[in-house]
């Protein structure tokens, strides 16, 4: 009968292990960015706020689909009628009805944005907030983050092994930080945004705004364990 070998987790005399990090952070260009659109109306009664909403929202709809390839996702989110009570007076009485709508698009096309957010801030009672710049999930930039981290870890490695006279034999293991309980990377916060009120139309439509992209940071991390040939000591 033979016997498994017990297992090693911190090496051997004759086979030494080095535990490294490998870390990469690229600075790139963003690939989308998004904008927060609120659309409001005001009336006296619900129907008339209603229906200045629903045109509000029409128009404003229209005026982003209308800027075609340049749009990649356009999403409505929240949509609210709130009554405002009287301020003096007894029982129920409403003073105004208060609609608002939430909608986000996401562009590609940084030269349409410009101008597309001075459009949508020149309508009536229409917010506009952001750019949030961004990469996609699938964007290259995360791969080539990866890739160099692997490098920096087996650099780090051979670096250690080389100053112990030895050289390193084998991978033994290659984790994502945070596959091993490790603690999160702690990302940067937002950069200010834009933010822009229209509190009615304008005869003249204001010139596109220079937006100039926020590069993005990419971070990537890993830790990797070799084996390494007895050192020289």
């Amino acid at each position: 009968m033979t016997t498994d070998t017990p297992h090693q987790p911190y090496g051997t005399p004759d086979t030494p292990r080095i535990a490294v990090r490998g870390e990469a952070h690229l600075e790139v260009d963003p690939e989308i960015a998004r904008i927060g659109i609120t659309v409001t109306a005001r009336g006296t009664d619900r129907r008339t706020a209603l229906e200045d909403l629903t045109r509000r929202n029409a128009a404003t709809l229209d005026l982003i689909k209308s800027y075609g390839d340049a749009v990649e996702k356009l999403e409505t989110g929240a949509f609210s009628i709130t009554p405002e009570p009287a301020r003096h007076g007894r029982g129920e009485r409403v003073r105004a009805y208060h609609g608002r709508v939430h909608i986000t698009a996401e562009l590609t096309d940084f030269t349409a944005l410009g101008e597309l957010a001075t459009r949508l801030a020149d309508l009536e009672l229409t917010r506009v907030d952001g750019p949030w710049w961004a990469l996609r999930p699938t964007s290259p930039a995360h791969a080539e983050a990866r890739r160099q981290a692997v490098l920096d870890a087996v650099q780090r490695a051979r670096e250690y092994a080389d100053a112990l006279g030895a050289r390193l034999a084998a991978l033994v293991e290659l984790a994502d930080l945070g596959a091993e309980n490790a603690a999160p990377i702690a990302m940067a916060a937002p950069a200010g945004t834009m933010r822009a009120m229209a509190f009615g139309a304008t005869e003249e439509t204001a010139p596109p705004l220079d937006l100039e992209p926020q590069r993005q940071t990419v971070y990537a991390q890993v830790n990797a364990r070799f084996t390494m040939t007895p050192p020289h000591l």
